[in-house]
């Protein structure tokens, strides 16, 4: 499995602040949730990767 192996699930993805100062991602499919906090700088660091990866696929 990789990040090119597609699935056929389906999940929710919520993105939030936390009452702590964290961000949340909030992954629920087939029963499981998965709350993954991360710093400010952490959040920002995934975001510049997504807009990264936003841009390579652009180039697809």
């Amino acid at each position: 499995m990789g990040i090119n192996t597609e699935r056929e699930i389906e999940a929710n993805l919520q993105i939030g602040p936390t009452d702590k100062g964290f961000v949340r991602l909030f992954i629920e499919a087939d029963g499981i949730e998965i709350p993954m906090d991360f710093s400010p700088e952490e959040a920002e660091e995934i975001a510049e990767e997504i807009l990264a990866a936003v841009a390579g696929a652009r180039n697809v």
